[in-house]
């Protein structure tokens, strides 16, 4: 391995195999995304019940999830390391936009795309719904994600350390510290783990309601969401919870072609 000035670093002197073969486990799952038993014994080197062993401890610690494939991926504390809640797939707005032209046929309202960027949401792709007093898709765009109802069902996917490290200031516009609107924040996020999906009434644009709900990879993890937004007068909040049944069916769509 490479120090800072491009020399090659030597090992310590003092090696604690254990820690240096976990750490290797990590980076190779950094690297790949994915790897198997298999995988990890043969590139350390080691017997395939170590590398069991060694790949339970990830999961333990939160470094490693594993799938009904039983294979091994980026857990919740690797990929906050990488700054964001998840890696989207390359392909993830391919197989994403049939569905999303689908959905706003469907509901006649406009449909997103989007990914956790930080603490904020970044639009990835969207359809205008086709009538004429319609919201605007926001392709490009990135808002702070406790206004939005993906960025809000994204936010309640994380563990709190995770949600709390993203807020050290509490939310933005609630004072000094910001405690009040957090706390209201993590206690809206209980409701949306509950219910499955996150409504927005607008909190990221005045007269524009929308829910949203996320997408899942192959391990289950959040990795984006789509929502639909209306204007309020067209879409008051007895109307979001109604199309969240359609957002929801989509989001699994989209999720079983990942």
């Amino acid at each position: 391995m490479k120090n800072s000035d491009g020399q090659k670093s030597q090992a310590p002197s003092y090696p604690v195999s254990a820690a240096g073969n976990a750490l290797r486990a990590v980076t190779l799952l950094h690297e790949r995304d994915e790897l198997r038993v298999t995988d990890v014994a043969d590139q350390l080197g080691v017997a395939r019940s170590t590398a069991h062993r060694i790949l339970a401890m990830l999961v333990f610690h939160g470094y490693a999830e594993q799938d009904r494939h039983k294979v091994y991926r980026p857990g919740p504390a690797l990929r906050a390391i990488r700054g964001s809640q998840a890696t989207p797939p390359p392909d993830l707005t391919t197989i994403a936009h049939p569905y999303l032209q689908q959905l706003a046929d469907t509901v006649r309202e406009t449909t997103h795309l989007m990914v956790l960027e930080g603490n904020g949401t970044r639009f990835l792709d969207g359809v205008e719904g086709p009538q004429a007093l319609r919201v605007s898709y926001r392709i490009g765009t990135l808002l702070p994600a406790h206004v939005t109802s993906g960025g809000k069902a994204l936010l309640a996917e994380l563990p709190p350390d995770r949600l709390r490290s993203l807020y050290p200031n509490g939310l933005p516009g609630h004072g000094a510290k910001g405690t009040g609107g957090f706390q209201r924040l993590a206690t809206e996020l209980a409701a949306v783990r509950r219910n499955g999906y996150a409504i927005n009434l607008q909190g990221s644009e005045r007269g524009v309601n929308a829910v949203g709900a996320c997408v899942r990879d192959r391990s289950g993890a959040a990795v984006a969401a789509v929502a639909v937004a209306a204007p309020s007068s067209r879409c008051p909040r007895a109307r979001l919870t109604s199309l969240a049944q359609p957002l929801l069916a989509v989001a699994r769509d989209i999720s079983r072609g990942l």
